[in-house]
């Protein structure tokens, strides 16, 4: 188990499995908010569900509604267990936190050099840190 630190967006804990893109995600447009379900045919993750992963996407993208967006993800039960991103925008770092998705920002080892889909990791937004498992 290797503990990686990070900045604390949302706080809590939750563990999964890895959903990685390198694209953003504009939570309004490229997500159904029933399904959790990526629709944008132009997007990396296009047909994947994104309930139950821990999410990992560079920045989110877009309107200020993705906020809400993600809101709607939490209260229909598609959202992600939590979220990591390379930098954090605002538009989901509120969404996360009025979701209680727990989220952690600027880790201190690039996501992408140490974490692969299918890897389960728990996100311990918390005590500011993620753990491969």
């Amino acid at each position: 188990m290797r503990q990686i630190k990070g900045r604390i967006i949302a706080r809590g804990s939750a563990s999964g499995k890895v959903l990685m893109t390198k694209d953003p995600i504009s939570f309004l447009g490229n997500i159904n908010p029933e399904t959790g379900v990526v629709v944008d045919p132009d997007h990396e993750l296009f047909g994947k569900s994104i309930k139950g992963a821990v999410l990992v996407f560079p920045q989110g993208k877009g309107s200020t509604v993705g906020s809400y967006v993600i809101y709607q993800l939490k209260k229909n039960g598609a959202a992600p267990a939590a979220i990591i991103n390379s930098e954090c925008e605002p538009i989901v770092a509120v969404g996360a936190i009025i979701s209680e998705i727990p989220m952690i920002d600027k880790l201190d080892i690039n996501p992408y050099d140490v974490l692969k889909d299918g890897d389960d990791v728990l996100v311990n937004s918390a005590e500011g840190f993620i753990e491969i498992l």
